[in-house]
């Protein structure tokens, strides 16, 4: 039995609205411009039902959602593949680049992984280094490590990433990353067999 979504209330929208207002985006160029929101506006006195058609049929239907969300990777995928039972297709390793060169690197590597047919790949990132007394000003250690889980989120990978998790420990840990491959679409609009 399918359960039925319950709608957000007037007062649910105008709330959330505000609060979508003063969020960041963490990438502003690809933002698109909100709509007007007008708070406190009592609705319209009811029209009769002969007025109400035309105002229906003019408003445009609900745009589909362009951008496939994210997955965790399953549990029993997680053990096969620590156990070794399932393959890891594809690997690459980032130690030592800069953050440009790594997100380039990467979105090419998985790009090329979806390609050939691979459907889990290991990201290795690093761990960083403890001890960063010894690092010039501004600098960091451990970057792409934190930056490489919001680059497989970034929505021009969402036709590429299905999901990723934490490496096991015999793959790197926390300096590893599964990520799981979408199958590549084919001309006609479906995914690859």
């Amino acid at each position: 039995m399918s359960r039925r979504r319950r709608g957000l209330s007037r007062e649910e929208k105008t709330l959330w609205e505000t609060v979508a207002r003063t969020v960041a985006p963490l990438r502003p160029e690809e933002v698109p411009e909100p709509p007007p929101v007008e708070i406190g506006v009592p609705d319209p006195a009811p029209a009769s039902a002969s007025s109400k058609m035309p105002a229906l049929a003019a408003s445009p239907p609900p745009a589909k959602p362009s951008r496939p969300p994210l997955h965790p990777i399953e549990k029993r995928t997680l053990t096969r593949v620590a156990r070794g039972t399932t393959p890891i297709d594809s690997r690459i390793d980032l130690h030592g680049m800069t953050q440009l060169a790594a997100h380039d690197r990467l979105h090419r590597f998985l790009r090329d992984a979806q390609a050939s047919g691979a459907r889990l790949v290991l990201v290795i990132t690093g761990k960083g280094r403890p001890g960063s007394e010894d690092l010039p000003l501004g600098e960091e250690r451990g970057v792409l490590r934190r930056r490489v889980p919001h680059w497989l989120s970034e929505p021009g990978l969402r036709s590429v990433v299905i999901g990723f998790e934490e490496a096991h420990r015999s793959h790197g840990g926390g300096g590893a990353i599964y990520v799981r491959i979408r199958k590549p679409r084919t001309p006609g609009g479906m995914a690859g067999a």
